[in-house]
């Protein structure tokens, strides 16, 4: 009787294993995730949660576009005479200003990810990690608006 019962389980089950990758599994669960608060009060420390807030999704690109916006304005104010302020960034322009970019944008998608991944933790025990990129975005938004004003003047 055992063996039948196994045998007509078995039968029963579906085609396909629904957990093999498929792309559906990557959008819904982009969309629909299931970490997005603590399930018990010991899980207070963990840091590493499947669902962001869409503000870190909104600062994460944000900055990323304001350093690329950064990186053309650099190249455009350095051929109008200005010189570049970071020695790292001033070594990587020796190079080219592929590299330069390609470096800048690497740097910046690295940084990011990295605050993006820890966003829940807390820096020094007293503020979340993700506040460092607000910190960011809003350094990156005022170094834009002060070189738009700079290529103005030269202008």
């Amino acid at each position: 009787m055992t063996q039948t019962l196994a045998k007509r389980t078995c039968e029963q089950r579906a085609a396909s294993d629904r957990r093999q990758f498929q792309w559906r599994t990557v959008f819904y669960g982009f969309l629909r995730s299931r970490r997005r608060d603590l399930r018990r009060d010991m899980d207070a420390d963990v840091i590493f949660i499947d669902w962001h807030h869409p503000w870190l999704f909104f600062l994460a690109v944000g900055t990323m576009l304001l350093s690329c916006l950064d990186a053309f304005l650099t190249v455009t104010l350095l051929d109008l005479g200005m010189i570049e302020a970071n020695p790292v960034m001033a070594a990587m322009l020796g190079y080219g200003t592929a590299t330069f970019a390609a470096t800048k944008m690497a740097f910046t998608g690295f940084g990011i990810l990295t605050i993006v991944f820890l966003s829940k933790s807390r820096f020094l025990n007293r503020f979340r990690t993700g506040l460092i990129l607000t910190a960011f975005f809003t350094i990156y938004a005022c170094l834009v608006c002060y070189e738009i004003v700079s290529l103005l003047r030269i202008l």
